[in-house]
């Protein structure tokens, strides 16, 4: 655990290595950090992968600079990251804000992702999303956490949030035509019960050639609390086979399956 230098952006940094070659990378979700966000995955993949995440600008203990919170700003981080740091092609798990990424960065740089997992992402801001107005009160207590976290004005944290809220309400704008550029094997993971609708999940699963879909029933935004375990063993089947599935009674997959089953 440390800070590097990311472009000329300290950024704090953390890497599980456990000798594994697979690399990793988590992104955690919009006003998170990787040492919140880290400790619901690594369960699923410690044995497996070698792990990497950092905390994005204006997050966990990285400071805030020119341009963050935007979702371009942070998919060209993400970017920036595995090109400099992991240095190749990725798996990558995000959550909320990470999945997100992880779908920008799929779209834009698909050599740089071997396969994806979005855990409780939308794909636009215009999915039925219950967005909750900020009213501008942060809890004093929280403020002197962020001050010493970061060493920055404990007030900034109202900016940071704020900033957030006005993000979340006006993006991200993908569409399906731009989903369909997503080649690489990708889980949909959610809860039942999202901020935004189960149909603008599907959409998205519906929109991605080669993805899975995972709704775990009884859950919410937290399902990576709600449910750990049965997350685990999606993770982790996943994982064990992410290409594309061959199934018994396919419908979506049919043509595909017949195309892979023709070559065999």
């Amino acid at each position: 655990m440390s800070f590097i230098n990311l472009r000329g952006h300290e950024i704090w940094h953390q890497e599980w290595k456990k000798r594994k070659t697979r690399p990793l990378l988590l992104l955690h979700g919009g006003l998170s950090s990787t040492e919140s966000f880290a400790p619901k995955i690594l369960p699923s993949v410690k044995r497996t992968h070698h792990i990497y995440g950092y905390d994005r600008t204006a997050h966990g203990k990285t400071k805030v600079r020119d341009g963050y919170y935007h979702f371009k700003f942070q998919r060209d981080e993400a970017i920036a990251y595995i090109e400099d740091v992991i240095k190749g092609p990725t798996e990558i798990i995000g959550h909320s804000d990470g999945g997100i990424i992880g779908l920008m960065v799929a779209i834009a740089r698909p050599d740089l992702v071997t396969n994806l997992v979005a855990i409780g992402a939308n794909y636009h801001y215009e999915c039925g999303l219950n967005h909750q107005i900020f009213n501008g009160e942060v809890a004093d207590e929280a403020k002197d956490q962020f001050a010493a976290r970061t060493g920055q004005p404990r007030e900034l944290l109202v900016e940071i949030i704020a900033k957030a809220h006005k993000v979340w309400a006006s993006e991200p704008k993908m569409t399906k035509a731009t989903l369909k550029k997503i080649k690489c094997p990708t889980l949909i993971l959610a809860g039942d019960d999202e901020p935004f609708t189960t149909a603008h999940t599907v959409e998205l699963y519906e929109a991605i050639p080669n993805a899975q879909l995972a709704i775990v029933p009884g859950t919410s935004h937290a399902v990576l609390k709600e449910k750990p375990e049965m997350v685990k063993s999606i993770l982790q089947n996943f994982y064990r086979n992410p290409s594309f599935p061959i199934t018994l009674n396919p419908n979506r997959r049919l043509k595909k399956t017949q195309e892979l089953q023709g070559n065999s």
